[in-house]
């Protein structure tokens, strides 16, 4: 459960922070919130069946993140 927060939570920084460098794209904060939401419980539910990030440790948080 974490590692789905931790993947829904960077998801929607990482789509602000995309939204912020591709002004013409942005869909505003809450719209890139979103699409990062989606993008990063997805993207991580998938690495997760793939057998990517695991446990707890700092390195697999730091992994998941980026």
């Amino acid at each position: 459960m974490e590692q789905l927060i931790i993947s829904l939570i960077s998801g929607a920084v990482g789509g602000n922070a995309a939204g912020a460098v591709l002004k013409d794209k942005s869909l505003g904060t809450l719209g890139n919130s979103i699409a990062g939401i989606l993008g990063g419980g997805i993207g991580g539910q998938v690495l997760g069946m793939l057998g990517a990030g695991g446990g707890l440790d700092l390195g697999a948080i730091i992994g998941q993140v980026a």
